[in-house]
Order: C-alpha cells, then structure tokens, then sequence
C-alpha cells in the first residue's frame, strides 16, 4: 500500500475518533394493549370490565347501549362497591316518537328505494351521537362524579378506555352520515365506513394508554370455504377484513349453559393473540392480558 493512502486512512481514522459519539437511540416504549372482545349477547362481555379494574387500572367506560347496568352488577351482584377508579360516560340514542316512525314507515310505503337512498334527512342535525362520542375523547367528563379527565390523547398506560360497543359505535357513525332516513346509497356506507377506520387507527396506533372495544356479532357465510364464520357486527364485511390488523388481541366471548369464558383458538372467527395461550375455555378476564403486558414492559426497562 502507498505511503499516500497509508497518510489517507490514518487522517480519516483521526477525524473519526474526534467525531461526538452519537447518542443511544432510546428502544421504543410498549403503548398499553389493543384489544377487541367479540361475542353474541348475554356472554359476559361487559362483565368482564370489572377484571380490569381488578387489574389495577383505571377504567373509563363509554357507554353506547346500556351496558352501564351489567358492569355496575359486577359489583353490587357480589356485595361489592363500585371502586373509585371506575369512571363513565353514558351517550344516549336519538329520541324519537309514533310521529317519527309513522313518518318513516309512509315513506318507504310510497316512494321507491332509489329515492329514499337519495334523500337527505332535515333533521339529520339532530343525530349528533357520534359528534358527542369524539368529545367525549377529547374531554372525558365522568358522569359519576362530573370530574373532568381530559383527553385521551394525554393519558397513560395506567388508564384504558373502554367502549361498549362497537357495534354501536359504528351505527351512529352512520346516522351522523344519513340522519334517520331509512335507506342508505353505496356512497354513504363507504364515508361512514372510511370515519369508522380513521376513529379505530387513531385509538389503536397512536394512544398510549389501553382501549378496549366491545362488539356484538353477525353469522355470514365464508366466501372461501362456503360455512358460516362470526364476524364483529359494524359496517359491513369490508370494514371486518381490516380490524384484527389492528389490534393485540382480538378475542371470542363465548357462554356454555351458565358458565362464560374466552377462547383464542376457535376457527369459526377471525381471531388472534399477543397476550393469552391460543385455546378455549380461557378464564374471563383481563387480568392475564395486563400481567403479559407489563411483564413486556419490564422486559424493556431491563434492557436499558
């Protein structure tokens, strides 16, 4: 090797060690769990809430059809009060009358369906459940105590935010599209559907603390295979496909005579784990699901 090269190499080797070492790049923080618990009705789902405050969180329940009474019997069906680290936010339906569905049923009497999917609704204004769902998100006010918590935005992995369910969640996101009028045009399903998405990226990739969603299902027939599989009732099978990429764990509630519990394994749903044993007959409770998380989390914490 020439002397010239030699004199280049040393000179560059100079210049590095003179260089400021560049700092350890921080690992990425574990954000807290996104779940979706799916299951027909009277399966224990909004039961199974209270496991969470048994986990030690504290819970911020949005309540989208009357759920609030199964989660307060948690308690009281066991003597028990309700811990102070409960909170809720109850948003009611839209309120309507005889007058409002005599309306509705002379218009699907006398016009024709490609008429009613092109009305507009006057009173639309009045379905603004879904404008009350996001403020509520950005200012959580407890209905229990009128304390105001702030947003969901600011709250940390000490806080889940619970919302029951989805598949209201999802209708009312239509109705703050169409109002009550009782035929929807292709358009508007693919608008609700689109603000359903933003709603459940936001929770799921950019909160740090845990949500939880609720979500009844429908039975539809398996394009691929021709059986029937549950899917989560929302808007539509588009908007299913896309939901389990979404979360940690997306799990079946399931009841067998008396006795409720999950199961992660079933083929008969889209389902998947990151924090429970892949099978059925799972205990109903969160509370596994946390211990895994924060076992993840001290895992980190060790490595730096």
């Amino acid at each position: 090797m020439s002397m010239v090269k030699m004199d280049f190499i040393n000179k560059a080797s100079e210049d590095m060690e003179k260089l400021p070492l560049e700092a350890t790049k921080p690992l990425p923080r574990l954000s807290g769990i996104k779940d979706l618990l799916m299951g027909p009705a009277g399966t224990g789902k909004t039961h199974a809430i209270g496991t969470l405050v048994d986990a030690g969180l504290e819970v911020f329940y949005v309540d989208l059809e009357n759920g609030l009474e199964s989660l307060i019997g948690y308690y009281t069906d066991h003597g028990k009060q309700l811990p102070e680290n409960l909170h809720w936010f109850k948003i009611g339906q839209p309120k309507s009358g005889i007058s409002t569905l005599l309306d509705g049923a002379r218009r699907v009497n006398t016009l024709s369906y490609e008429t009613l999917c092109k009305a507009v609704d006057p009173n639309r204004s009045s379905y603004n459940q879904y404008l009350l769902f996001l403020s509520s998100l950005g200012k959580f006010v407890d209905d229990r105590t009128g304390e105001d918590f702030g947003s969901v935005n600011d709250w940390d992995m000490n806080r889940v935010l619970v919302i029951d369910s989805m598949t209201q969640l999802a209708n009312i996101c239509m109705k703050n599209m169409v109002g009550g009028k009782p035929a929807y045009a292709q358009n508007e399903w693919g608008v609700s559907q689109n603000q359903l998405m933003d709603l459940l990226t936001f929770l799921c990739n950019q909160c740090n603390c845990h949500v939880v969603v609720l979500a009844h299902v429908d039975r539809e027939v398996d394009q691929i295979s021709g059986g029937t599989k549950l899917m989560v009732s929302s808007l539509g099978r588009a908007l299913y496909s896309k939901l389990p990429s979404l979360f940690s764990d997306v799990i079946l509630s399931v009841r067998e005579g008396n006795k409720w519990s999950w199961d992660t394994s079933t083929p008969l749903a889209d389902i998947k784990t990151r924090n429970l044993p892949i099978q059925a007959g799972l205990s109903p409770s969160f509370i596994p699901v946390i211990e895994k998380w924060r076992s993840r989390v001290k895992g980190m914490e060790s490595i730096t």
